[in-house]
């Protein structure tokens, strides 16, 4: 015992001498280059184009995939919509809807879209069809608005599909000032979900980083959580968001499932509860991009737990629940798109998560690791297979299917 004391109190020491030199800390260090408080990625992977494949691949669970380019040449795509009919609708952050009919992306942006402020991370968002698009043809979608000279304010629009434009478009819900990055979602009852970013999460008075629920026509529902109160917005469902790039529905539960970016570090995935607070900034599991923990605590009472966090970040993205046939390895796993991992351009991928009937997290899967892809969005498609949209100048739509 006395023997190990020493080799430990040996390789402690020589610890202390790497890290401590002449008084100075960590003088092995390189130094970072910073811009705005924030550490300048590094560009040392070379990120090809989607081979035009089709490209087969070997997965953990033992079922081989093929995947397969359906559509290029969209310009940053966030969202994705399957028209009846295997037509599906495509925004891109630019500012346009494009629609692929019969597997060919039309050279013509659709007709009807209202002036986007498209700058930096901001512009055209998702895409959403009404429950009863059948009878209504009602289309939402969710844009950055123009206000001022330089101004933004996040807004859910809703125009009526003819078969070819939008027509009648019209703004439902504006949330004032607010940005970040905006999904909705249906719910079963009807309702509707929208996540907003920025502004004070921690605020039920205001609209930004917090996940809205909105009735079809855009008020808010009179069983809100916060409705009837003076100090609060009625729109507001949960608070403590940071910025929301990811919503689903859980297929047998009906829970509406969330997940955001963390800073560097603390990606997470939350399952919603009507007024509860998620944390953010208070508590989290990521550190400040200059180094130093979010927070000085991972947990506080009163705020809820994330079902799944990432350390590091994967700047978490699009999500779905896979409930098909086609891909039965897969059934009832959680996929999300990642757009980099470890701060690190070029590192973008898929990724798959296993839980089992508590949904309790058992594994992850990596999946197309080697395309380096910003995966912005997977949906499962009426055919049971995946789509997958890239984020790029030149982003395609993948479609996942079995490799036999």
């Amino acid at each position: 015992m006395i023997a190990c004391t020493r080799i430990r109190n040996r390789f402690a020491s020589i610890a202390v001498a790497a890290v401590v030199i002449g008084g100075g800390v960590a003088a092995a260090q390189q130094t970072v280059p910073f811009r705005g408080n924030i550490p300048v990625a590094p560009q040392g992977i070379t990120v090809e184009p989607v081979p035009d494949g089709p490209m087969e691949y070997h997965t953990a669970e033992g079922m081989d995939i093929r995947v397969v380019v359906v559509a290029r040449g969209l310009s940053h795509p966030w969202g994705l919509a399957f028209l009846p009919g295997g037509d599906m609708l495509v925004t891109e952050r630019t500012g346009q809807i494009r629609v692929i009919r019969n597997g060919v992306l039309d050279s013509q942006p659709v007709a009807g879209v209202p002036a986007v402020r498209a700058q930096g991370l901001s512009g055209l968002l998702d895409i959403t069809l009404h429950p009863d698009f059948a009878r209504n043809q009602f289309v939402y979608f969710t844009y950055h608005k123009p206000t001022g000279e330089n101004g933004t304010s996040l807004t859910l629009a809703r125009g009526i599909w003819n078969g070819r434009a939008l027509t009648e478009v019209t703004d439902v819900f504006v949330a004032a000032g607010v940005g970040g990055a905006s999904r909705v979602v249906f719910a079963p009852d009807g309702t509707l979900f929208m996540t907003t970013g920025g502004g004070d999460p921690q605020d039920p008075a205001t609209l930004g980083g917090k996940v809205l629920r909105l009735n079809d026509d855009g008020t808010a529902p009179s069983d809100n959580p916060f409705a009837g109160q003076s100090n609060a917005r009625p729109e507001v469902y949960s608070l403590g968001h940071r910025n929301s790039l990811g919503l689903a529905i859980h297929p047998g539960t009906g829970a509406v499932w969330q997940n955001e970016n963390g800073p560097n570090g603390g990606d997470e995935i939350n399952i919603l509860k009507p007024g509860a607070n998620y944390g953010w900034p208070l508590i989290s599991y990521g550190r400040t991009y200059p180094g130093p923990w979010q927070s000085d605590k991972f947990w506080q009472e009163g705020f809820e737990q994330p079902v799944v966090f990432w350390v590091p970040s994967i700047a978490v993205s699009g999500m779905t629940f896979y409930t098909g046939d086609r891909l039965p390895k897969w059934k009832g796993d959680v996929f999300v798109g990642g757009l980099r991992t470890g701060e690190v351009p070029g590192t973008g991928h898929l990724e798959r998560i296993l839980f089992n009937e508590n949904m309790e997290e058992l594994r992850r899967e990596s999946l197309l690791v080697d395309l380096r892809q910003r995966i912005r969005d997977v949906r499962q498609g009426p055919d049971d297979l995946l789509y997958v949209l890239t984020d790029a100048d030149d982003g395609t739509l993948l479609r996942i299917e079995p490799a036999n």
